[in-house]
């Protein structure tokens, strides 16, 4: 006797997913709930904002990473160079992530050669920054941040801002929600009491 079962490709994935869960629990001598509960769902993926849905490669050994890591968290964006007039701004930039880590604020710093000051290989980008400003703060490789080749991440942030970077070290401020809150340019440095007041602000408002 032939069977004919006609079933969905969402409803075979779903069946597909409960059985691997199944077969999981059991191996394990656990409840199915308990290992469902331990499994990343699409709920939680979804709620990683699309400002964020963006992988970058870490700028000391060139590993993917996903900025949905920072879902929730305050973050200030920032294209950098180490041969600017501004580079400086990366000692204050390290203090603001120091001081305000604990209280949700990350730091995201993209080096980026568009105004021709980031000559190096990202390794020497790495080095030098370490070495000199003591960068903790996550950063990329090295991002093309104008024109049309700019990252999807940066032509978001310029659709979104009507400004795009003018030189290096120009700033996004993005809130919990993965809502930009304001751009700053590289006139304004880290220790610039309006910053300062916008990132406070920004720390103390709900998700």
């Amino acid at each position: 006797m032939i069977f004919q079962v006609h079933m969905n490709h969402s409803r075979v994935k779903q069946w597909g997913v409960t059985l691997v869960l199944t077969l999981l629990a059991a191996l394990l001598g656990l409840g199915l709930d308990t290992v469902q509960a331990s499994t990343p769902s699409a709920s939680s993926a979804a709620a990683c904002p699309a400002l964020l849905n963006h992988t970058f490669a870490r700028l000391q050994d060139e590993k993917p990473q996903s900025l949905c890591q920072y879902a929730g968290k305050v973050l200030l964006v920032v294209n950098t160079a180490s041969f600017c007039g501004f580079t400086s701004q990366y000692k204050g930039l390290e203090a603001l992530n120091t001081k305000y880590k604990d209280q949700g604020l990350v730091v995201l710093g993209f080096p980026s050669n568009d105004f021709a000051q980031e000559k190096g290989s990202n390794k020497e980008i790495a080095d030098f920054c370490e070495s000199t400003f003591g960068v903790k703060f996550p950063m990329f490789t090295k991002t093309q941040v104008t024109g049309d080749g700019a990252a999807p991440l940066f032509k978001q942030l310029t659709a979104q801002t009507g400004q795009k970077p003018r030189w290096n070290f120009h700033k996004y401020l993005i809130g919990r929600d993965g809502q930009v809150i304001d751009q700053y340019s590289s006139m304004t440095g880290p220790e610039s009491k309006t910053l300062v007041s916008a990132i406070d602000k920004a720390l103390k408002a709900k998700p």
